[in-house]
């Protein structure tokens, strides 16, 4: 079961606006991804087969942050990571954004707002892990 402290963080995170996001945001996302990723059928089975390693480089931060998907699991963390399937680069907001599901990955790479190197047959797929991420969230946090 998803920790409903989490579920909470994250909602006020996104009611305060990809804006006001921040490390913290961005690493609970993450572990809201890998605890529903273990519990939500159709995340699961798109996981599944996948093995994808991306890098998220903040632009207007100086951070960075890392998520895997392989063989069904999700592990991720800050700082470099060896050999990812794609890095994106972008300014907190916009990647923050991208992670509540307020800003379209697709949307903001042809306006520039995000930069991709690697893989983008990966890229977009893990724009994929994000909608069902994100709607499975918007159905655990109706009620809080």
């Amino acid at each position: 079961m998803v920790d409903e402290g989490l579920l909470k963080d994250i909602k006020a995170a996104m009611d305060a606006g990809a804006d006001a996001a921040n490390k913290d945001a961005i690493l609970k996302v993450y572990e809201f991804f890998k605890a529903v990723s273990k519990e939500n059928e159709d995340l699961a089975e798109e996981l599944e087969d996948m093995d994808i390693t991306v890098q998220m480089v903040v632009t207007d931060k100086d951070e960075k942050y890392w998520i895997k998907a392989t063989g069904g699991e999700i592990t991720y963390g800050e700082g470099d990571v060896d050999s990812p399937s794609f890095t994106f680069s972008c300014t907190m907001a916009v990647g923050a954004g991208m992670l509540f599901g307020e800003v379209d990955a697709t949307s903001a790479y042809m306006a520039g707002d995000i930069t991709v190197e690697g893989n983008l047959q990966d890229a977009m797929a893990f724009q994929e892990i994000i909608e069902l991420a994100m709607e499975a969230f918007e159905d655990l946090s109706e009620d809080l």
